[in-house]
């Protein structure tokens, strides 16, 4: 299976839990999604990051993200604190988060949805659905939605009338 990359394409992981983080990088490898994923470990780097400060300044080291990938329970800001502040920032507002998650909890679901949230992943409990998992995640986030942070796909050339491009 060939990589499936966009250009400028980062995804940021904000997960504390360092089995997850070697698993979803693990996935993210067998899945040949081969984007820059950065990865912060609690709620506070997740902000600092995004707003670029501290030891995120430098944003050639530390791109803004096309895509967040956000746990919920989070050490020092949790992932709905995050998530609350990301959508009060009016140059990130528009950034898509995905909640991966250990909680189907239908209050941690509601809440996230209601601060703006774009899709609730419940984290598999085997590396075979976390891996399946991923693949749609770059299906659809990398290739098939279409992201105001990323410039429009090229249109194919033009052709003539009632022909189909080749």
């Amino acid at each position: 299976m060939a990589a499936m990359q966009v250009t400028d394409f980062v995804v940021l992981l904000v997960e504390d839990d360092a089995d997850h983080v070697l698993l979803i990088q693990r996935a993210f490898a067998k899945a040949n999604l081969v984007n820059p994923l950065r990865i912060v470990r609690d709620g506070d780097d997740a902000v600092n990051y995004l707003s670029g400060v501290g030891p995120y300044a430098d944003r050639t080291r530390h791109p803004l993200p096309s895509l967040i990938l956000l746990d919920l329970k989070l050490p020092r800001k949790s992932g709905l604190e995050v998530l609350s502040w990301l959508r009060g920032e009016p140059n990130l507002k528009l950034t898509p988060v995905v909640i991966l998650s250990s909680s189907a909890e239908t209050a941690d679901i509601q809440k996230a949805y209601s601060l703006g949230v774009n899709s609730y992943l419940v984290k598999p409990v085997n590396f075979g659905d976390l891996l399946e998992m991923v693949k749609s995640i770059g299906m659809y986030w990398m290739i098939l939605n279409r992201n105001v942070a990323l410039p429009p796909p090229k249109s194919p050339p033009p052709t003539k009338a009632g022909s189909l491009p080749t």
